[in-house]
């Protein structure tokens, strides 16, 4: 049956986050964000209300939930600092290519340490030169008898700098492109594993982000993720469980976003009157709620696709692709909408707008988005 009606269990996880977000996150958001200080505390307490590693499986200790019940929830965490969103949701980007292609002994290890205590994990993709183009990576992996060695640096990596452990994208022959590629979960305290320089970011500076750097680090056999060589389909098919991650997250940012300008505008006077009088303000906020209408309403199809089992959606870029550039949008007329104070760090729209401009970036960004689109659309 189509309807659009949460269930009461969706319900109260939502109303569960919201409260989250308004009592944890809000009251602490700018001063983290100012300081670029990592959010353990907001983290820890995350992890004791179960709003942590949702998608892990019930056997493995998580709450086994759905795609669509995990964005309801992120949704709630980035309405309150997306930064914070981005570390929750790090973790279960780390951990799905386990979820995909691990094997039990591989779950229970990893996964059970990710739900027994507020660990974190960590998803080593990108690189220095390889960033959209996954197929490009030159982190490698050679075989010395039952064991392998890696060698490389990766770029960008959330969560890099406090993960107890990390999936790894490795390539036995850059030449071979995406066939060459292999999927590894190395731990943190590993001979060879080293964190390199943390970012200093236009925004989601809570978020920790740092190259993590591989010298001749020595892995079994026990470590690989699924089949030598189907590395690039396992993270593939991560992204493609992600996207909605980050459409939920933009999500929540625009309506933070509109929710601060329509406040603002009934409060603000200019000629003598609210500027919420003012059409052209009017025009502003009605464009924001049409954004937020539709990123929401297209993130909930990319899950429920997922949660059908259609793991290679293209409505997930559908997603990602249209929240992403909405956020922006609607966070940087929320500066607009506030003038000269909106500039400025006494209100939080700005913090919004800087900490939206990586939705369109990171996961594939925008543009490639619509690669992806264009492909499905041509290939029909």
């Amino acid at each position: 049956m189509y309807g659009f009606e949460l269930s009461e269990e969706q319900k109260g996880l939502v109303e569960t986050a919201r409260k989250f977000a308004r009592d944890k996150i809000i009251p602490v958001a700018g001063e983290l964000d100012e300081h670029e200080k990592f959010p353990h505390e907001v983290y820890h307490a995350a992890f004791e209300l179960g709003l942590t590693n949702l998608e892990v499986p019930q056997e493995y200790g998580g709450l086994g939930l759905s795609c669509l019940d995990h964005c309801l929830v992120l949704e709630e965490i980035a309405y309150g600092c997306v930064a914070i969103k981005t570390t929750l949701a790090g973790n279960n980007l780390g951990a799905m290519p386990l979820i995909i292609a691990g094997n039990d002994e591989q779950k229970k290890r990893y996964l059970g340490a990710l739900t027994s205590e507020p660990i974190f994990a960590a998803y080593a993709c990108s690189e220095p030169d390889a960033g959209s183009d996954v197929a490009g990576i030159r982190t490698k992996y050679d075989k010395h008898g039952d064991d392998f060695v890696l060698n490389g640096q990766k770029r960008w990596i959330t969560n890099g700098g406090v993960a107890s452990w990390f999936t790894v994208l490795a390539t036995r022959d850059p030449s071979l492109r995406h066939k060459g590629i292999s999927m590894f979960v190395v731990d943190a305290d590993t001979p060879g594993v080293k964190i390199g320089k943390k970012e200093k970011k236009l925004g989601q500076r809570a978020s920790n982000t740092v190259d993590v750097i591989f010298e001749d680090v020595k892995i079994p056999r026990s470590a690989l993720v699924g089949d030598e060589g189907q590395g690039f389909k396992i993270a593939m098919k991560t992204f493609d469980r992600s996207r909605p991650w980050i459409a939920a997250g933009a999500s929540g940012v625009i309506r933070r976003a509109m929710d601060e300008s329509r406040n603002y505008s009934l409060e603000r006077k200019t000629f003598g009157v609210p500027i919420a009088q003012h059409q052209a303000i009017q025009f502003i906020l009605a464009e924001m709620a049409i954004k937020y209408e539709s990123s929401r309403l297209l993130t909930h199809k990319a899950a429920w696709c997922i949660d059908q089992g259609q793991l290679d959606s293209v409505v997930s870029s559908y997603a990602k692709a249209f929240s992403a550039d909405a956020a922006m949008e609607v966070t940087t007329n929320a500066v607009q909408v506030f003038g000269g104070y909106g500039y400025t760090r006494e209100y939080p729209v700005e913090k919004l707008m800087r900490d939206a401009k990586l939705l369109q970036i990171y996961e594939g960004t925008s543009q490639i988005q619509r690669m992806v689109i264009a492909k499905h659309l041509l290939a029909r």
